[in-house]
């Protein structure tokens, strides 16, 4: 039992992602030359799979068949020697398959999605399975393929023990699935379009829009996009979620939180370091020091924010880049360092994933993710806090 109380819990899809990439100019109606190969994918077996890779050794609870697809998802896990007590697998289960096809930019142009499988099979019944590995860990990730009744059950077991909740939002129809467990949340990772779609749901009513950008190659200055995120970010924050991590793309981050804006860590005492992620805590500690935040001006505000820069990458595919942020965020939550930190880290993670062609890079360096993490973290400001601070 000593081992089991180390491991992270992650509930989400396992997906076979066929991806196919032109070397010409697509046209319709007809065949194209390029290149089609096979990846592991999933929003949280993508998670899982970087949380792994930054030594937190998660536990994964999923759902996939007795079929060509399920076998590779089987078989890519295993190599990697994790646990496959959590993944159901079953001769009536269609495992999830996602066919995308890239544009020359790595952006996906088109795609088609097959992952009703995850929602009908992983149930609550299932889940309820594993009540004590939620118990221990140091933190639940839910993935919102889950069905509503899933994503209850699991928030209620974490809620038993207090142990905090990471809701990944996936995609602008099923964020709205946090209105029913908003209140379990301590974490939300939505980009701009998701965080709309949740701030209306908890809202009952579309009374958000996102940003019209009339010119799509102008950006808009941070404090600018802040201010028009910001009444949609009150909305989540007013909901019980406690901590915003807001994926802007290329303009980075926002972390946002009616904490003060300090050194939140998880709860200690739960977490079991292994060879990597105790080197990834002293490397990190020693780079990203604390206090060491630049302040912006004071608004009378009842919330903090704080805007990291995102890592210049060269890229080849952005498919996993938001699966690895919040991986890398949750694997260094789990080592012991604090949210600041932690985010640094996961926008290092994400640009390890832009600059590789699966969703999760094969490995991961220890030094290039530190010196990246120093880079974001140096960059890291603070721009809205209230008034007593």
């Amino acid at each position: 039992m000593e081992n089991d109380e180390a491991e992270p819990v992650v509930i989400g899809g396992m997906v076979l992602d066929i991806n196919a990439t032109p070397s010409i100019l697509a046209k319709p109606g007809t065949t194209t030359p390029g290149k089609i190969f096979y990846a592991s994918g999933g929003v949280g077996r993508n998670v899982a799979e970087c949380m792994s890779k930054l030594g937190a050794k998660p536990y994964l609870i999923s759902a996939i068949g007795v079929d060509m697809a399920g076998n590779l998802l089987l078989e890519h896990w295993k190599s990697a020697d994790l646990s496959t007590e959590g993944i159901r697998m079953h001769k009536d289960i269609e495992t999830a398959v996602v066919c995308n096809i890239f544009d020359g930019k790595g952006e996906v142009a088109a795609g088609v999605a097959s992952v009703e499988a995850i929602e009908k099979f992983l149930t609550p019944g299932w889940i309820e399975r594993f009540k004590c590995k939620i118990h221990a860990a140091p933190l639940l990730m839910i993935d919102a393929n889950l069905s509503l009744p899933s994503l209850e059950t699991a928030c209620k077991l974490a809620a038993e023990c207090n142990t905090p909740v990471w809701f990944e939002p996936v995609s602008v129809v099923k964020s709205r699935r946090v209105a029913s467990v908003a209140k379990y949340v301590t974490f939300a990772s939505p980009n701009e379009n998701e965080l709309i779609a949740m701030a209306n749901s908890l809202s009952s009513g579309d009374i958000f829009s996102p940003i019209k950008r009339e010119d799509a190659s102008i950006k808009l200055a941070v404090e600018s996009l802040f201010y028009l995120l910001r009444p949609a970010i009150s909305v989540l924050l007013n909901g019980g979620i406690k901590f915003v991590v807001l994926t802007l793309g290329s303009d980075g981050v926002f972390l946002c939180s009616k904490q003060e804006p300090g050194f939140s860590k998880l709860k200690s005492g739960r977490n079991r370091l292994h060879s990597f992620s105790r080197q990834l805590y002293e490397t990190i500690n020693s780079s990203c020091p604390t206090n060491s935040l630049t302040r912006g001006p004071k608004f009378k505000e009842d919330f903090s924010a704080v805007h990291f820069p995102a890592a210049a990458a060269s890229v080849v595919r952005l498919t996993g880049a938001g699966d690895c942020l919040v991986g890398g965020m949750v694997a260094s939550l789990c080592a012991g360092l604090d949210i600041l930190q932690s985010v640094a880290v996961g926008i290092a993670a994400a640009k390890a994933s832009i600059e590789s062609d699966s969703n999760v890079p094969a490995e991961y360096s220890l030094s290039k993710i530190a010196h990246d993490a120093r880079v974001v973290y140096s960059g890291a400001r603070l721009i809205l806090h209230p008034s007593k601070l």
